[in-house]
């Protein structure tokens, strides 16, 4: 009897152990992030391409898995046609014509990969880099803050219509299409006079377009770009973005769980780049008031800046915040872990510190590791009270400053990382460093 009982007390403190493991940042209790990511995509080889892609797509196509496409220059999928991808197909991003595929909005992409078959976006040169090609635009007709509720994708595309490149509207549940185990790597091509594409831009997409295990490695703009529309993300990757690596703007209504950011301050851009930028607008003048704002709820995050040495990296300036929140933006971020920044989050100087903009920005439950700073105004020079508000027991946030290799499972793995939270390395403080040592 007592030996039954001992068994029993065993195994329910190993599966207590395992679900605590499993409460805050990205969650399950196998990596998710196995058999369909890659976080070395140059050593990936495939096939000369057998198909090009080109124009516009105003018929309903199936790209097959036995096919390889080529992205010729800007390909728009137009006429409320459905562009079909089979499971492990791949599809290359031409150089020269810096290839970019466009769904408009009323068209639909149906591509659903597998965990062990995933469908491939990336780059048709051998010697892969970021900004090789353009990107993937999906545009819907759900609702986006600007004046007449309608907007065109201002990124220097060249549509035979500029119907092919207007979102926005007043349908929330929009479909787009379906989305799932997806891999974009090396986009984010530069335009002299738009800046850089994004790996993923979701344009006025609404509720019904089902968008899950997207990785998004290697990008020179933004990973994920969401512009309006009510948009629900799930297992999604950014790996080391030049730009941001989740860009919210425009009134987009987002519920955002279980995600992955990972950041190199030897790769982020020079003029600023975060894990998460949350945003109304760009002018507020350009912003219809009667419209809502922006309002991301994130749950299960995690954010991760992996830097050889921390402190001197953050000395010299390369790097930055984890999350920027713009004024009249909502944000709220639960049960996540933000690892590695200076500092977690700041606040834009426009944001009144008040109750009824602090009722606005929850942060809640969360685990601050290696955080120079956590919780700070853009400009300020004394953020005590802000710290303290957010590190105050009602928020149950909690503070580290333990090593990447102690901090997750397995970071350290260069093929098949594992950034779930380990257990029982939570420490009592809320600064790594010494505010003294850094005066010096």
């Amino acid at each position: 009897m007592k030996k039954i009982t001992f068994t029993t007390l065993f195994f329910l403190l190993v599966f207590g152990n395992l679900f605590a493991q499993q409460e805050k940042g990205i969650t399950g209790y196998n990596n998710w992030l196995d058999s369909w990511t890659d976080f070395q995509p140059n050593k990936a080889n495939y096939e000369e391409p057998t198909q090009i892609l080109s124009g516009n797509i105003t018929e309903n196509t199936t790209l097959t898995k036995r096919n390889t496409y080529l992205l010729l220059g800007d390909v728009f999928v137009t006429d409320s046609t459905t562009l079909t991808i089979e499971p492990g197909t791949v599809i290359l991003g031409d150089y020269k014509t810096k290839g970019a595929l466009v769904i408009a909005n009323g068209s639909k992409i149906i591509a659903e990969g597998k965990p062990t078959d995933p469908i491939i976006f990336t780059s048709n040169r051998t010697d892969k880099k970021p900004g090789d090609w353009g990107g993937i635009f999906i545009l819907g007709d759900a609702p986006i803050n600007t004046f007449g509720s309608v907007a065109s994708l201002n990124y220097g595309l060249n549509p035979s219509s500029t119907e092919s490149i207007s979102y926005g509207g007043d349908n929330s549940d929009s479909n787009s299409g379906i989305l799932n185990y997806i891999r974009i790597e090396y986009a984010g091509k530069k335009t002299k006079a738009f800046g850089n594409f994004s790996g993923l831009t979701l344009a006025g997409v609404g509720l019904k377009t089902a968008i899950s295990n997207i990785m998004v490695s290697y990008c020179e703009g933004s990973s994920f770009n969401v512009l309006g529309g009510e948009v629900d993300l799930t297992k999604t990757v950014s790996y080391r973005s030049n730009k941001n690596d989740y860009n919210f703007n425009y009134g987009t209504q987002c519920n955002i769980k279980n995600a992955l950011a990972v950041r190199s301050p030897y790769i982020s851009s020079a003029d600023g780049s975060r894990c998460m930028y949350v945003s109304s607008y760009d002018l507020k003048e350009n912003a219809d008031s009667s419209q809502k704002e922006t309002f991301v709820k994130a749950e299960n995050l995690t954010l991760v800046n992996v830097s050889n040495d921390l402190k001197y990296d953050i000395k010299i300036g390369l790097v930055q915040e984890a999350i920027f929140i713009g004024p009249d933006a909502s944000f709220n971020i639960h049960k996540s872990v933000i690892s590695g920044f200076k500092p977690a989050v700041i606040l834009d100087d426009k944001i009144e510190i008040n109750s009824e903009n602090l009722d606005k920005i929850k942060i809640t439950r969360s685990y601050f590791n290696n955080c120079k700073g956590n919780i700070f105004k853009k400009g300020n020079t004394n953020n005590d009270d802000l710290e303290s508000w957010y590190g105050s027991r009602a928020f149950d946030n909690v503070y580290s400053k333990g090593p990447d290799d102690e901090t997750f499972i397995d970071s350290e793995n260069s093929r098949n990382p594992d950034f779930r939270l380990r257990i029982n390395k939570i420490i009592a403080s809320n600064d790594l460093f010494d505010d003294d040592e850094e005066d010096e």
